[in-house]
Formats: C-alpha cells, sequence, structure tokens
C-alpha cells in the first residue's frame, strides 16, 4: 500500500515537473471575451401583416496566444455562438426535422456541442532567412477598411479563412501575399478539381502619401466550376479578377479617403445570371467588366464642446443592363467577402449586394450609396452616431424592361409605371447609435434604424412584402478581458 501511493505521489510530481517546464518554455497569455446583443427587426420581410422578430444571441471566444520562441509563434480561438433558447443549435444546422429538443431549457441533458474554431494559426518569423513572416492556418483577413477583405464586423461568427499569408514590413511600406481555400471539393469527387475554389491576394501599403496611406490590392477568385448540377460541375469558369487602390488620411484637418477597384475575368457560369433574366444566349462566354468607387471627407472638430463631426459619403457599384446582357457582358461589382455592414446602412437591407441577388442585393442593377454621417460626445464616456443613406440602384430599371418582372409584381403593371418614369430610388435609411463605455473591458451600444421603402425598392425584392418602412433595434455588451 505504501510502496503504491509513493509511486503514485512520484508520478503527480513528475507531471508537475514536466507541465511547469513546458510552461518555462512558452510564453503563454489567455484572452476572450463575451459578447451579448438583443435585436428587434422587421426587415426580414417588410410585412405589417408579421410579427417583428426578438431574440438574443451571445457570443463567448477563448484566445490563447503562445510565443515558443523569438522566431515561432501561436494563436488560437475557440468560438461559440448561441441563440437563447434555442433548441436545435446542438445539431449544428439551426433545424430539427424530427422536431425533437436538443439544447432547450426543458432538457434534462444538455447536449450543446457548439464551440468551434474560429481562428488557429502559427507565425513563422524570417522564414528560411528572407525578411517575411509566415502565418499559417485559420485566420481573419482583414485589408484597410474591410471593403473587399474584412472580417464584417457585425455578425456574431465573424468571417475567418483557411489561408497561408506571407508580410514583409521595411520603413513605411508593407507587402503580403494570402492564399486561401474558399472551398474544398467533396471526397467523393476527387477527380474534379474544377469543384474547388481558390482565392489569391496581394496587398501593398505605403505610408506617408498625401498625409495617409495608399494601399494596391490585386484579389483573384479561381472558381473553375461556377455551378454544381446534381454534383456534377458544369466545367464552366467563374473567375473574379479584383485590382484596385485606397488612399485615406487627413490633409489640412479634413479626414478622407477614396478607392477604386476594376473586375475582369469570366461570367459563364454565374448563378447571377437567373436574376437578372435580361437575355444572356446559353453556351456563349460572358464577359466580366464591373467596376466600384467610393469617397469619404469629414472634419472632426475635437477641441470644441460635445467633440461634433460630420462626413459625407459616396459609393457606387456597376451594374448590368438588358444591352449588356445582350452583348454577354456582366458588368455587376462583386463584393466577394461580404463586408456591408459597415458600408451600406446598418440595417444590413443591402448585405448580400455581393451576389447581386434579388433576396439580399439589386437583382444585378449595382448600387449608389450617398449617406450623411453625424457624431457627438454629449457627455464623457458616451458617443452619439447618426447615419442617413440615401440608395438607388446604378442602372435604372427604364433602360432594362426585360427585368421588370423580377420581383413580386409579376404582372408588370407597377413595372410599367416605374421604367416610364425611370425611378432607381431604393429608399432611404437611418442608423442611429449610442456607444458608452462602462469601464476599460466593457462597451455598451444601442441602436435604432429605420428603412424607408420605394416601389421600386419592392419590385427588384422578391421577399418583401408592402409595408413602406421597417424598423430594427438592438442593445448589445461586449467584455473583453
Amino acid at each position: 500500500m505504501k510502496k503504491n501511493f509513493l509511486t503514485a505521489a512520484a508520478v503527480m510530481v513528475t507531471a508537475l515537473l514536466l507541465a511547469t517546464t513546458v510552461a518555462q518554455a512558452s510564453d503563454v497569455t489567455f484572452g476572450g471575451e463575451f459578447w451579448t446583443r438583443y435585436e428587434l427587426l422587421e426587415r426580414n420581410d417588410f410585412n405589417d401583416a408579421t410579427n417583428s422578430d426578438k431574440y438574443v444571441q451571445t457570443r463567448m471566444r477563448l484566445n490563447a496566444n503562445v510565443n515558443v520562441n523569438e522566431s515561432t509563434s501561436a494563436f488560437i480561438q475557440l468560438q461559440s455562438n448561441r441563440t437563447w433558447g434555442d433548441r436545435f443549435e446542438a445539431a449544428g444546422s439551426g433545424a430539427d426535422p424530427a422536431g425533437n429538443s436538443t439544447a432547450g431549457s426543458f432538457d434534462a441533458n444538455d447536449l450543446d456541442a457548439s464551440v468551434g474554431i474560429h481562428q488557429a494559426y502559427f507565425t513563422l518569423k524570417n522564414v528560411v532567412g528572407l525578411p517575411v513572416d509566415a502565418k499559417t492556418g485559420r485566420q481573419e483577413i482583414i485589408i484597410d477598411g474591410h471593403r473587399i477583405f474584412g472580417n464584417t464586423l457585425w455578425t456574431m461568427g465573424a468571417n475567418s479563412h483557411d489561408a497561408l499569408r506571407l508580410d514583409h514590413k521595411r520603413n513605411n511600406m508593407s507587402f503580403s501575399y494570402a492564399y486561401i481555400k474558399g472551398s474544398e471539393e467533396s471526397r467523393a469527387q476527387d477527380d474534379q478539381d474544377n469543384d474547388d475554389v481558390d482565392v489569391q491576394m496581394a496587398y501593398m501599403n505605403y505610408a506617408g502619401i498625401l498625409g495617409g496611406k495608399l494601399s494596391v490590392l490585386y484579389a483573384y477568385v479561381d472558381d473553375g466550376c461556377g455551378v454544381v448540377v446534381a454534383s456534377v460541375c458544369n466545367e464552366e469558369a467563374d473567375d473574379i479578377h479584383t485590382l484596385g487602390f485606397r488612399q485615406a488620411g487627413q490633409l489640412y484637418g479634413i479626414d478622407y479617403r477614396g478607392e477604386y477597384y476594376y473586375q475582369w475575368g469570366d461570367a459563364d457560369a454565374t448563378a447571377n445570371q437567373a436574376n437578372v433574366n435580361g437575355g444572356y444566349t446559353a453556351g456563349n462566354s460572358i464577359d466580366r467588366d464591373a467596376y466600384m468607387f467610393g469617397v469619404r471627407v469629414g472634419k472632426s472638430f475635437n477641441n470644441v464642446t460635445m467633440k461634433p463631426g460630420i462626413t459625407l459619403w459616396y459609393d457606387y457599384l456597376s451594374g448590368t443592363t438588358d444591352r449588356d446582357a445582350q452583348n454577354n457582358e456582366w458588368k455587376s461589382f462583386n463584393t466577394i467577402f461580404d463586408t456591408g455592414h459597415k458600408f451600406y446602412g446598418l440595417q444590413d437591407v443591402f448585405l448580400g449586394i455581393g451576389n447581386n441577388s434579388a433576396a439580399g442585393g439589386t437583382a444585378g442593377f449595382g448600387l449608389q450609396d450617398l449617406a450623411i454621417k453625424a457624431k457627438l460626445s454629449p457627455i464623457p464616456g458616451w458617443l452619439i452616431k447618426a447615419d442617413y443613406h440615401f440608395f438607388f440602384t446604378a442602372e435604372r430599371m427604364a433602360g432594362s424592361p426585360n427585368r421588370g418582372t423580377v420581383g413580386e409584381n409579376t404582372t408588370c403593371t407597377l413595372c410599367e409605371r416605374q421604367i416610364q418614369r425611370g425611378a432607381s430610388n431604393l429608399g432611404q435609411e437611418l442608423d442611429i447609435t449610442a456607444v458608452h463605455k462602462y469601464n476599460a473591458n466593457t462597451k455598451l451600444q444601442l441602436g435604432f434604424s429605420n428603412y424607408q421603402t420605394t416601389e421600386t425598392f419592392r419590385l427588384l425584392r422578391t421577399n418583401v412584402g408592402s409595408a413602406p418602412s421597417a424598423n430594427w433595434f438592438y442593445a448589445q455588451v461586449h467584455v473583453g478581458f
């Protein structure tokens, strides 16, 4: 008995010493966050006959940052997202066809298995002796202001990629290259590599130009299949090349930003063609030829009471007309990774603008966003912001009569009236946000938005009712540690 006790004690001491040795070998720091948000929204259907949707969501993260040695580090971020009272999250599908409770309060056994990995990568500094750092694994890729590559800023799950990223910095210049595995084919289709979607990104940033920074970005989405029908690739490419620049900074006390991106490539297999219904000829090659630009100027008065600020904002995303379709050209700009929450109104009415769908975008007509934004700090620790957006299509419906029946008005009575007037007004949105820094680790935020619809908006959308407006309210708490 005594011998067994001594043996067990020796094992425990050895394990403790081993754990201490590992801890000493690596510099490990832990952190994380709780992010809880209540939402009440009407924008799901713009229908006065239905009730508002109300729910509470929570995101929980636990981070481990490991400095293994002077040239190797690692980062792991576990994440769990859940909707309060949701019975189906443990199944991972958001629904339980059998109707069985799987994670609700009335279950005797909590089967929630929703914890996953949001980021997990290691970084090697000065790879093979070159002044290049390599980050490998699942990671967020954020470029400039989240325009093309970003983490969405708003969605509970955020956006991350399985990627390899190479970074080089020297003085006031930095260069980056990233390879992203956007989509991997099924193992049952191992002989069809065209089912894969790969993304490559090259980026350069130079600080010290016109009071700010100049960025140049190239991104290539290599989709050799485009559309898979009945598990069979149609062998038609849906490739997207995007090249552009962004200049942002401050001159003479004025904050400014200007950016431009051009897209080209093949759009033969794009599913967006089904949304425009404008006369594409089956089997013909379709050329992608699209662009977008955005400008912003603003002024902050930090030396006066309440520190007010005002910003003028304009974005233009090109669209496709009937004539473009007849010439086998696709001119609707694709935002690639949907980061629209920051840009096109906080209600996310146009969050699907990247795929030009009739449900979340503008059915390929493009988008114009003219906005005025104001902010002030009425009392210490509080920031109040108000944004007002005016939305328009980029291409007028008057020039595309073949696409007048995209939405619910299939009789085209409303369509003809819209075409005669040449209307392209998609509505207006008011966003009011209040942010309070409760303490160094806790931030409270309240928001209210109202979207005013138009006949054009209701005509283009396949999923909205006849309500003239929709409201949205949220309250959230973010605790970081």
